[in-house]
């Protein structure tokens, strides 16, 4: 018996796990997937919106601002790496500029500081490569961009480095209210019960919710398609782009992200699949076309990957945060969802409160947690005495990232724990260069199956079936 249970090890999931572990409580998270950040934290925009889209009065406008603020502490806290590059709104005619200055006075409204409007002449002063259309700009100093699986295994690992436990591939299947609380079962057999259930889980937050009897409200996915760009295009621009918004979102952005490279994306359809995360000619095309138009100079010759990520968009229009029976929902959590994470988490502590709880702060608390990435970011003073220490480090793995042996060793062994070499990639950015795994892909798994103890034939790509080697030759020893 736990007394919590968070359903979904996503960012918002992470944050929650974490800001309960800072009271005199157990903790237990269930993931459906092999690891965390495997939904929406995945494949999103990395930006830590500044607030001003989102309707006053609304969840989102509240926990946006309230979580945009609070983000660049989170950030340094857990060691993750953030950067407040401001955000340009731009248009493209009389008509956007209107958009722009009702996105003005909504962002006053809701308490985003520093907005203002821009035109042409000013936007080139900061944006020598704005697309030759772009008119004029809303610009937001506060907005940011962050790394959104980094912040999500970083909130999970310090909340596991607390003492909550992970319960991967475990994909709840049945909620039973119980006298003291709720039993889950997984779709393997296997159970946990707590007092509190905080449903964390994404584009599946319905389905969770109407186990538990609340079916008043419904998730969708919207799919949105990306292309990343080498590294040496991500100087390109140094504010994130975005067009003016639809009823479909945010729209197309250019932006840099916090490793160098350039983002351009998403789109925005959506579907009634689920898992459906597959990138269409149609979307690429409409990335590129948008793209090229906010932005001119991008060298599309440069792009090392495409791929897509799913958004839960509610049926309320809104964030779908509220607790009953010691049942808490946390659903629905689209854009600006990444940016108002640390504020859901607090907002949940307070239900939590007003359902008549005690919480009591722990004395033992450790809030802080080493950069995954911070071997690269040392003096070269600083690499020779811990290579001196484990020669490991200085054995090269990933060339395009530089990302050593000493490194992956050391993020296997970090909570959470990867178990494939997707799991690798986004713990230390091996096979993210513009190689994408062609030259380190055989080093990875000689080295996660020697941690994990399993042959190499054992090790995939990213769980399931996605095996890398069918068996060993001969003469292998």
């Amino acid at each position: 018996m736990y007394n919590y249970c968070v359903i979904g090890a996503g960012v918002i999931g992470g944050m929650v796990a974490r800001e309960l572990e800072k009271y005199d409580r157990s903790v237990v998270i269930v993931e459906k997937a092999g690891d965390v950040a495997m939904g929406a934290t995945r494949a999103n925009s990395a930006i830590v919106h500044a607030g001003f889209d989102a309707h006053e009065g609304s969840l989102k406008a509240r926990f946006n601002v309230r979580g945009s603020v609070m983000m660049e502490s989170v950030a340094k806290e857990l060691g993750v790496k953030y950067q407040r590059n401001g955000s340009l709104v731009v248009g493209f005619s009389d008509e956007d500029k209107k958009t722009l200055e009702e996105l003005l006075e909504r962002g006053k409204k809701n308490g985003v500081r520093e907005l203002r409007l821009l035109d042409r002449e000013e936007i080139l002063a900061i944006e020598p490569n704005i697309g030759d259309g772009v008119t004029c700009a809303l610009f937001a100093p506060t907005g940011a961009i962050i790394c959104p699986y980094e912040l999500c295994m970083a909130s999970v690992g310090n909340a596991m480095d607390n003492g909550a436990e992970l319960c991967l591939n475990f994909e709840v299947s049945a909620i039973e209210k119980t006298e003291t609380g709720y039993k889950l079962t997984a779709a393997d057999g296997r159970t946990v019960e707590a007092k509190t259930v905080i449903n964390c889980a994404g584009v599946y937050s319905d389905a969770v919710a109407a186990m538990a009897g609340d079916t008043s409200f419904t998730v969708i996915p919207r799919r949105g398609e990306y292309m990343l760009l080498d590294r040496e295009c991500g100087s390109l621009i140094s504010h994130t782009v975005f067009r003016c918004p639809s009823k479909m979102g945010k729209g197309i952005l250019v932006s840099p992200t916090v490793d160098g490279n350039l983002l351009l994306g998403p789109t925005a359809e959506n579907l009634e699949d689920k898992e459906d995360t597959a990138t269409t000619a149609k979307g690429i095309s409409l990335v590129r076309t948008q793209a090229g138009e906010q932005v001119k100079n991008i060298n599309f010759g440069k792009v090392i990957t495409s791929f897509a990520g799913l958004r839960s968009v509610g049926s309320t229009g809104d964030f779908i945060i509220n607790e009953k029976d010691g049942f808490i929902n946390c659903a629905a959590i689209e854009s600006p969802g990444l940016s108002s994470s640390p504020a859901i988490a607090e907002y949940v502590v307070e239900l939590i409160r007003k359902a008549g709880e005690t919480l009591t702060p722990r004395k033992d608390f450790i809030g802080k947690r080493a950069p995954l990435h911070a071997f690269r970011e040392m003096t070269e003073e600083q690499k020779s005495e811990v290579i001196k220490k484990d020669p490991a480090y200085a054995h090269v793995i990933c060339r395009c990232e530089t990302v050593s042996e000493g490194e992956i060793r050391a993020a296997i062994r970090q909570n959470p724990k990867p178990h494939d070499i997707d799991g690798i990639k986004r713990r230390t950015r091996a096979t993210m260069g513009r190689c994408q795994g062609g030259f380190c892909t055989p080093y990875l798994v000689r080295i996660l199956a020697e941690e994990l103890g399993v042959p190499e034939t054992a090790i995939t790509k990213f769980g399931g079936n996605s095996y890398l080697n069918l068996g060993l030759t001969k003469n292998r020893k």
